[in-house]
């Protein structure tokens, strides 16, 4: 008993019941499942950065803004803020100037104090460029007006109810107001050292009435304007005289064509009457039938109808004493004219009623005796 108690064997340590091969054999075998677990190991690490840094950030009062008036090089900025561009600090609190409001921990432009300077300075502009451009059109009104009217003028504008603007943002849409005017306008200093402002050159024009650019631009170009204005009358009077000429021709050919079939009915008529119808006709008495009133006062037309007659050799021109009166009176020369038995069968029985009466052996004789 004694010797097999002796034999019996000790128990093994810890580290012999659980050796080094066995916590080798516990990891990956494969790369992929390798690959896994150093992601699992990566992305519990980054959770837990970000973890502690919220929790330190939130634990964390925040930092307090260096007074604006401290030296920038010369503060620590480990223990405040800088303070923001447009922005005041005092006593660690952030304060943005008038236009500006805080956001986060910056000051950024006021929106509805940019609407109001765009309106005052839009009012502004237009009140200068029209007072500027009735000057110079009509001679009365403004071409520079001084800083403080211009303050004192936007003050009454202001009063309006029409277009007033809130009081709490006035004063800084005045200022800004004048900055945009600043970069618009033209600006100078008086004797007094006062500023003015005036409209430019190329922005006036667009404020002129049409009636004013349209003087100015005659009155600038008044030798290029008399020169086409003559021009232009000139065009229109050879335009008329060429027109008048033409119609004054038509006319007259017209009259002509009468004239001869007038004289070239009379001999047959008078052979129809036994000679006893005159085979003549007096000039001025077929120039009375044949003319209307307008037209008898412009003798240029009976002239032109004169000289047809003069050139036609088929028509006899002589003068005649009628009662003690020598009229000229003319007559037809030819027995049978070319075409004149064709157009007799197309105008037989019905002849017009102005050849009618002039070839009628009585009306000749009532003007014999009336002459």
């Amino acid at each position: 008993m004694s010797s097999n108690g002796k034999k019996r064997k000790r128990p093994q340590p810890y580290e012999t019941q659980f050796p080094v091969e066995l916590f080798l054999n516990s990891l990956p075998s494969s790369k992929a499942d390798f690959g896994r677990l150093i992601a699992v190991v990566s992305i519990a690490a980054a959770v837990a950065v970000a973890c502690n840094f919220v929790a330190t950030s939130f634990s964390q009062p925040p930092k307090p803004f260096c007074d604006t008036t401290s030296d920038p090089d010369g503060s620590p900025f480990d223990y405040c803020e800088p303070c923001p561009e447009n922005g005041e600090c005092y006593d660690g609190k952030l304060k943005c100037i008038d236009g500006y409001r805080k956001h986060v921990n910056l000051c950024v432009r006021d929106g509805d104090v940019d609407k109001a300077a765009m309106k005052l300075s839009k009012w502004v502009e237009v009140r200068l460029c029209e007072a500027y451009a009735q000057l110079l059109c009509s001679g009365t009104g403004k071409c520079w007006v001084s800083k403080d009217e211009l303050f004192n003028e936007l003050d009454n504008y202001n009063l309006g109810d029409n277009h007033r603007v809130d009081e709490s943002i006035y004063a800084p849409a005045k200022q800004r107001a004048i900055q945009n005017i600043h970069s618009l306008l033209e600006t100078k200093r008086d004797d007094y050292g006062i500023e003015e402002f005036k409209c430019p050159e190329l922005l006036v024009n667009h404020y002129k009435p049409l009636s004013c650019v349209v003087q100015q631009w005659l009155i600038k170009h008044a030798l290029l304007s008399m020169l086409t204005f003559l021009s232009l009358v000139g065009c229109i009077f050879i335009a008329n005289r060429v027109y008048q000429r033409h119609h004054l021709s038509v006319r007259a050919e017209h009259l002509y064509h009468e004239v001869c079939e007038i004289l070239e009915e009379k001999p047959l008529e008078s052979r129809r009457v036994n000679g006893e119808c005159e085979p003549w006709i007096v000039a001025s008495w077929l120039r009375d039938h044949l003319l209307s009133p307008k037209e008898r006062k412009d003798p240029l037309l009976w002239r032109k109808v004169e000289e047809l007659i003069q050139e036609d050799s088929r028509i006899d021109q002589y003068p005649k004493l009628l009662k003690g009166e020598s009229k000229v009176v003319w007559e037809w020369q030819v027995e049978g004219s070319l075409g004149s038995s064709e157009k007799r069968k197309k105008t037989d029985g019905n002849t017009p009623e102005l050849k009618k009466s002039m070839n009628s052996c009585s009306t000749v004789h009532r003007r014999v005796h009336a002459g």
